[in-house]
């Protein structure tokens, strides 16, 4: 019961000042959520923290809250506001952009400067913003250690505060050289604040190299699911994938819905099988530059296109209010990515729905996810008789949606790769073995 009353408390009542208690009103923030009220009254005593809830659970108003209450805290006391005076490091380009805009949102009664560091956007461009002297710097690893190792008059020794958001993504291997080299760089003395979905090896050790006795909220379950998510999958044949996606689709006309797929060239060949076929679809993908990245999100965003389809690149973080429902076209072969795609709906309250496609190559891959949520997924009825009405055009539809590609140059490989279909084939699993026998397998298993 305490814990329940805790949660309720208003912003005012966790130790907020006034200016930031009215930018959360603004911004439609009536209560704080439960990893805000649990980590801001200590990160306004001054502790390192470490924060672990599920995605879309408020993870970055839990951060930016005290860092833009320090910020005020110290203009009013020196009668100026310290430039750098915090660093937010993201895994993905969008995520940053998105943090940004949430800094700016709640600092827009301060005159707060934000600046986001990102690959895809001109450096010069960005070595501009940084000569302005922001008080808030977003980035992608790279980037930022790109700017402090070429940008002249740009480093980070006024530093603060630095942030770590998804955390476990920022400790693989792409981001794990840079990141050991912005902390080599960066003062000692500093707040840090570490957050995440997940805990994992990697991130235990970074809590040991550069928290000082941090506090550690942990606002949900080791790998947990919310309760308003509705959960299911259904068993198909690799190579009616397609036609069960395109069912489900018509069947929940007009929902918003981001599929997941487990590559680049996927993402592409289903946005253009599923506009053949009338619906409005857009892919984003890590091919992609960054101004069409942009543009896809801003347009499933608005509503101009209600189905996304993406890559992992768009599946931590993102702030998408009214997602219905997510995919995965592609079971995940790391479970714990499953708990960040599912978390792009069902958030901050609401329901949402999330359906898993399991074809013959994947069991093994599903079975790990139900033992990582501690649970076994209800069957997604569809009479296959019914779904397969649709194959004829599915078929023609994907048969001009590989042409398109073909005749566009896209998807070029190195010599002796074998032609375009073949690879676009394999991107989308279609191969035939003994599917029956597979299934009889799988339901053995999860007995």
């Amino acid at each position: 019961m305490a814990e329940e009353n805790e949660v309720e408390k208003t912003f005012k009542e966790l130790g907020l000042r006034d200016e930031l208690v009215e930018a959360c009103e603004n911004l439609g923030w009536k209560t704080p959520s439960k990893i805000q009220a649990e980590v801001i009254p200590h990160a306004l005593e001054g502790k390192d923290m470490i924060g672990l809830a599920q995605t879309g659970s408020g993870k970055t108003g839990a951060f930016a809250l005290p860092i833009l209450q320090a910020l005020l805290e110290i203009a009013e006391n020196q009668r100026t506001v310290p430039a750098f005076f915090a660093c937010v490091l993201s895994p993905t380009r969008e995520l940053a952009i998105q943090i940004a805009e949430q800094f700016e949102a709640l600092g827009s009664g301060i005159s707060l400067k934000c600046v986001v560091l990102v690959g895809g956007i001109d450096m010069m461009q960005q070595t501009l913003a940084l000569a302005k002297r922001p008080h808030i710097v977003v980035a992608t690893p790279g980037r930022l250690m790109d700017h402090l190792t070429n940008t002249k008059g740009f480093s980070l020794g006024t530093l603060r505060y630095l942030v770590l958001d998804e955390a476990d993504r920022l400790l693989n291997e792409e981001f794990e050289k840079s990141l050991d080299e912005i902390l080599s760089v960066i003062p000692q003395a500093r707040k840090t604040y570490l957050f995440s979905a997940t805990m994992t090896k990697k991130v235990r050790k970074l809590e040991r190299a550069c928290l000082k006795n941090p506090v550690k909220i942990e606002a949900s379950s080791k790998y947990s699911t919310v309760d308003t998510l509705k959960q299911q999958y259904r068993f198909v044949p690799a190579k009616y994938k397609e036609c069960y996606l395109v069912y489900i689709l018509t069947e929940m006309p007009g929902f918003s819905t981001m599929v997941f797929t487990r590559t680049c060239d996927a993402t592409r060949l289903l946005a253009l099988l599923l506009r053949n076929l009338g619906q409005r679809a857009i892919p984003i993908s890590g091919q992609m530059n960054q101004s069409k990245r942009l543009g896809a999100l801003n347009k499933f965003k608005a509503g101009e296109c209600n189905i996304l389809i993406c890559t992992d690149v768009a599946s931590r973080g993102l702030d998408i209010p009214s997602v219905d429902m997510v995919i995965n076209y592609d079971i995940p072969t790391n479970s714990k990515d499953y708990i960040h795609r599912v978390g792009r709906t069902a958030r901050a309250g609401r329901s949402g729905g999330a359906i898993s496609l399991v074809n013959q190559y994947e069991l093994e891959w599903f079975l790990q996810i139900e033992k990582l949520i501690g649970k076994k997924l209800p069957e997604f009825p569809a009479e296959e008789d019914e779904v397969l009405l649709l194959l004829e055009r599915v078929t023609e539809a994907k048969r001009i949606s590989i042409t398109t590609i073909k005749e566009s140059g896209g998807n070029k490989r190195r010599r002796g790769d074998g032609d375009n279909d073949d690879n676009i084939e394999r991107s989308l699993g279609i191969n035939n073995i003994n599917n029956k026998k597979k299934k009889q397998q799988f339901n053995k298993k999860r007995k």
